[in-house]
């Protein structure tokens, strides 16, 4: 089953004791084109998170956001002033002498004296892959999941349209006999009047219809067609990326058409020319969206 290039998915999980969600949303493009949004704190994990999107989007615009849907608590730790220590020490002694006391300065004391000790956040925790990977691998998974039903929809238009062109085919086919035969009669009819009575070479206008069929045979391109549209077929059977396979093929397809409505010369061809045109031109649009 064909994927699709438009697709969503999200997921939260538990890091450094804060919540992290990844959301990811994915429209066509021709190549792999990534578009990540990250916390500051999680910048550098860019490389690893294209690395690993690599291995379930094929091409496609991936636009991904990495937030906090909680962010972790703050740690706090204490430090010690102890330039601030020594003079409030001395201060108390200090003190002591004028009142008329002796003994050591509680250490508790010391303690509580004003700018001795600062709280002041700790620094930043450091984020690994590891612990981010999990996220980013089920917010993918969900991404593919709606990219591959959306595919399966894609895939069943697809497949219509190769039937479509498959019938007006059969119907160029159908004519293609009584249009020699018509262009046979008309050429000897053509040359019989410009004789005007006179006999005709039947081997020289024999040799001249066969030129005339030779040019008009639309068998070879009737067998291309319908191996093109079999391939088409079959890449929209299988697993994976086939955006550009059947790209490719379609360019193929539009060859052998226009050939074919070279050499249509009678009324019903050229309808069926034209119809295969337009569910051709229909199937290409429709395949921007294929992975």
């Amino acid at each position: 089953m064909p994927l699709s290039m438009t697709g969503f998915g999200a997921a939260e999980g538990q890091v450094a004791g804060g919540t992290l969600r990844v959301e990811i949303r994915t429209v066509n493009h021709r190549f792999f084109n990534l578009a990540a949004k990250l916390t500051p704190e999680l910048a550098s994990l860019d490389p690893e998170l294209k690395e690993r999107l690599r291995k379930d989007f094929e091409r496609g615009h991936i636009a991904v956001q990495v937030r906090w849907a909680n962010p972790p608590a703050a740690g706090v730790r204490l430090t010690v002033n102890l330039e601030r220590a020594r003079e409030a020490a001395e201060r108390l002694r200090e003190l002591q002498a004028a009142v008329g006391q002796s003994g050591e300065i509680p250490l508790d004391l010391v303690a509580r004296q004003p700018d001795v000790f600062a709280a002041s956040e700790s620094d930043a925790p450091v984020f690994a892959w590891p612990e981010i990977e999990p996220i980013v691998a089920e917010a993918a998974r969900q991404c593919r999941e709606g990219r591959l039903r959306e595919g399966g929809v894609l895939a069943t238009e697809l497949l219509g349209r190769l039937d479509l062109m498959r019938i007006e085919a059969r119907t160029i086919a159908a004519a293609a006999p009584g249009r020699l035969v018509r262009e046979r009669d008309r050429l000897r009819g053509a040359v019989a009047q410009l004789l005007d009575g006179r006999p005709v070479d039947d081997q020289r206008l024999a040799q001249e219809i066969a030129f005339l069929a030779e040019r008009l045979d639309i068998t070879e391109e009737l067998v291309r067609l319908g191996a093109h549209l079999d391939a088409c077929r079959a890449a929209l059977s299988s697993t994976g990326p086939v955006g550009k396979q059947l790209g490719f093929l379609a360019q193929e397809l539009g060859r052998e058409v226009n050939t074919i409505g070279s050499k249509a010369n009678d009324v019903a061809m050229q309808h069926a020319v034209v119809a295969m045109k337009g569910e051709l031109e229909r199937f290409r649009e429709q395949l921007e969206n294929l992975e």
